[in-house]
């Protein structure tokens, strides 16, 4: 668990590094309206933006140019429009438009009661996915959301890690919680793991927005997917 949590020091800002598994599929794409486009897996959204990736090929966007297209998860579609605000050779930053009728549209995409639908039990999957033995669940809703669940050798919980879009709440057993944003993300694979490296700045005390949403969340995730104890250990420790 120690590689997982690391202090990174800066005169300006409290930043902090975590390297978390990462699921090696994303169900959430993206569909240009443009004939022949590419299909993107949606590596983060959030209210404002999303971040694309392609596994293959290249793209030809830009920044600075407005898109349109379809959002795709489960039984889900929306139609969204956006600006480019960044390019790679595979990824691309785009931010959505601020009209109403456009916010609503995401809002109800990532309404919490959706998310929590969305979430999949990746410590019970059969994909082949190397998962830590030390990470005792692991429950992920593609973008939006993953919770990470820790527990010691002896079988207490040691820590739980909660994202939700850019945000980030944790508890630890000994330093209780946390929450802060998300700054980045890369990927750092292995010929035996998938991972990410995450850097957070850590919020000036707590934000309860950020413990709201986790709050929210863990109260709308069924009991199949984790025991009702872990739930209720959960619950606790956002509320107290």
């Amino acid at each position: 668990m120690e590689r997982h949590l690391n202090l990174v020091e800066s005169d300006f800002e409290r930043l902090e590094k975590r390297v978390l598994p990462r699921f090696p599929f994303c169900f959430l794409t993206f569909k240009c309206s443009e004939e022949n486009s590419h299909v993107f897996e949606v590596k983060d959204i959030s209210y404002s933006g999303m971040q694309l990736c392609l596994k293959l090929g290249t793209h030809n966007m830009k920044v600075g140019e407005t898109i349109n297209g379809n959002l795709h998860w489960g039984d889900k579609q929306i139609e969204v429009n956006a600006m480019v605000k960044w390019t790679t050779e595979l990824r691309v930053g785009v931010e959505f438009f601020s009209q109403e009728d456009s916010k609503e549209k995401i809002n109800n995409f990532l309404e919490m009661k959706h998310l929590a639908n969305m979430l999949k039990p990746v410590h019970h999957l059969d994909y082949g996915v190397d998962i830590p033995v030390s990470l005792k669940y692991w429950l992920r809703a593609d973008g939006p959301v993953e919770l990470f669940v820790w527990q010691h050798s002896h079988g207490e919980l040691s820590c739980f890690q909660i994202l939700i879009m850019d945000g980030f709440v944790e508890w630890q057993d000994g330093e209780g919680l946390k929450t802060a944003r998300v700054i980045s993300k890369r990927d750092i694979d292995t010929p035996l793991i998938n991972e990410d490296e995450f850097v957070f700045k850590i919020d000036n005390g707590l934000d309860l927005a950020k413990i709201d949403l986790a709050s929210d969340l863990i109260d709308k995730i069924e009991a199949r997917h984790l025991s009702s104890e872990v739930l209720d250990f959960i619950k606790i420790k956002l509320r107290s």
